[in-house]
C-alpha cells in the first residue's frame, strides 16, 4: 500500500497533465501516440499515469510550450493543400503516392475514412519537393494512380509500428507489437505454439485512441489496422520471424503450471486410486426334494374331475322372440283405420281453427 502511495505522489493523470503542457485533449493523446508524452502504467486497473519527472523534462524545454504545441499539431487535407498553396486533389495525389504520411484517421458519418497530417511533416514536403507542387505530375506517379495505389493506410502501419517498438524494451513486447499487424491466420502459421500465441495476445498493444465502437465502423478501422499488401505481408512476417527467435533467446512463454516470480510451482496431486466396491453374493437355489420312483400319472388322472351340469331348457332373447311374431292381419288395419275415421267426425280430432304448434328447427 505505501508503494502505491509514494508512486501517486510523483505520477499525475493524464487531464492534470495535459493541463501543465498547455495542451488540448486531443494534442495530448496524439503526443502519447506519438511517444513525444512517456507514460507508465498505475496498479492493476490498466490506466496509464504521467510521472512528474516527465513533466519537468518537458517544460524545462527552450520553446514550450509552443514547440511542443507544434510538434502535435494536425491539420486535414483541406488545411494542408492550404499551407502548400495547392489543391486538395492534388495533395491526395501526393498523400497517396506516399510522399507525406499521415498520422491518424478517424471515419465521418458516411463511414468514409478522414486522414490527418503532421503540420511538420507537410511543411517538410513543401520544402524537400517544390517541383511537385507544380507542374505536371511525373510519369511514374501518374501510373501509379492510375492503378489505384494507395501507401495511407500502409504508411499510417509503418509509422505506429515505430511508436510502438520504441516504447518497450520488452523483446516479446516487441513481437506482441508486429504480431498486431497481421491476421490472426497469419500469425498462427509463423507462432506454431498456441502458448506462445496465447502469450502474443496478452501483450498486445491497445487499440489507437478513437477507434470506433459500433461494428460496421469498427470493422473498417481494424481492416485499416493490419497489412493488406502481399508484400507488406511477407515483411511483417518475417519480422516476426525473427523478433521471436530474439524473445525466445532471453525467455520462454509462460505455459500453464509454470513458476512466475514470487510462486512456487504446484505440487500435482496424488494419483487416484480406484475402490473396490463390494458386491453382494447371489443367493444359492436348492433343488426341490426327489420324488419316489414310479410310472407317470396318466393326464386322465393327474386332471381333477369336472362336476356335471342337468339340461335345462334353452332361453331365447326377448328382442329376438319379439322379432318372430307375425305381423297384424289386413282385417285388422282396416277396422284401426275406420275407428279413426268414426272419431274424427264425432269431433274428438283437432278443430280446423286451431294452430297447429310452431317447431322451431
Amino acid at each position: 500500500m505505501a508503494v502505491d502511495e509514494g508512486a501517486r505522489s510523483v505520477t499525475v493523470t493524464p487531464g492534470r497533465a495535459a493541463q501543465e503542457l498547455e495542451l488540448g485533449r486531443d494534442e495530448f493523446r496524439l503526443a502519447i501516440q506519438l511517444g513525444l508524452v512517456r507514460t507508465v502504467p498505475a496498479g492493476e486497473s490498466g490506466r496509464r499515469r504521467v510521472e512528474r519527472d516527465e513533466l519537468d523534462r518537458l517544460k524545462a524545454a527552450p520553446d514550450f510550450p509552443a514547440g511542443l504545441r507544434d510538434r502535435v499539431h494536425a491539420i486535414g487535407t483541406a488545411d494542408a493543400a492550404a499551407l502548400l498553396e495547392i489543391s486538395p486533389e492534388r495533395f491526395t495525389r501526393l498523400a497517396r503516392t506516399g510522399h507525406v504520411s499521415p498520422v491518424r484517421f478517424s471515419l465521418n458519418r458516411y463511414r468514409a475514412v478522414v486522414w490527418t497530417y503532421l503540420a511538420e511533416d507537410v511543411a517538410a514536403l513543401g520544402r524537400t519537393c517544390p517541383a511537385l507542387l507544380t507542374g505536371r505530375l511525373p510519369l511514374e506517379l501518374r501510373e501509379r494512380l492510375a492503378a489505384q495505389e494507395d501507401l495511407r493506410p500502409r504508411n499510417w502501419r509503418a509509422r505506429r509500428l515505430g511508436v510502438l517498438l520504441r516504447a518497450t524494451d520488452d523483446p516479446w513486447a516487441q513481437a506482441a507489437a508486429m504480431a498486431s499487424m497481421l491476421d490472426p491466420v497469419q500469425v498462427a502459421e509463423v507462432v506454431d505454439d498456441p502458448y506462445e500465441r496465447a502469450h502474443l495476445d496478452r501483450l498486445r498493444p491497445p487499440e489507437p485512441p478513437g477507434t470506433p465502437v459500433r461494428a460496421p465502423a469498427r470493422d473498417i478501422a481494424e481492416r485499416l489496422a493490419r497489412a493488406d499488401d502481399p508484400d507488406e505481408i511477407l515483411w511483417h512476417r518475417l519480422s516476426l520471424a525473427l523478433a521471436l527467435d530474439e524473445a525466445r533467446t532471453r525467455g520462454p512463454a509462460p505455459h500453464p503450471g509454470d513458476a512466475g516470480p514470487g510462486r512456487e510451482r504446484e505440487e500435482s496431486p496424488e494419483p487416484w486410486v480406484p475402490v473396490r466396491r463390494r458386491t453382494p453374493r447371489r443367493p444359492v437355489l436348492r433343488a426341490a426334494p426327489s420324488l419316489p420312483p414310479g410310472p407317470p400319472p396318466s393326464p386322465a388322472e393327474s386332471a381333477p374331475p369336472r362336476p356335471s351340469t342337468p339340461p335345462g331348457p334353452v332361453l331365447v332373447p326377448a328382442v329376438r322372440a319379439a322379432a318372430i311374431e307375425r305381423p297384424p292381419s289386413r282385417a285388422a288395419a282396416r277396422a284401426g283405420l275406420l275407428a279413426r275415421l268414426r272419431r274424427r267426425r264425432t269431433g274428438g280430432g283437432r278443430g280446423r281453427g286451431r294452430k297447429r304448434p310452431v317447431s322451431w328447427p
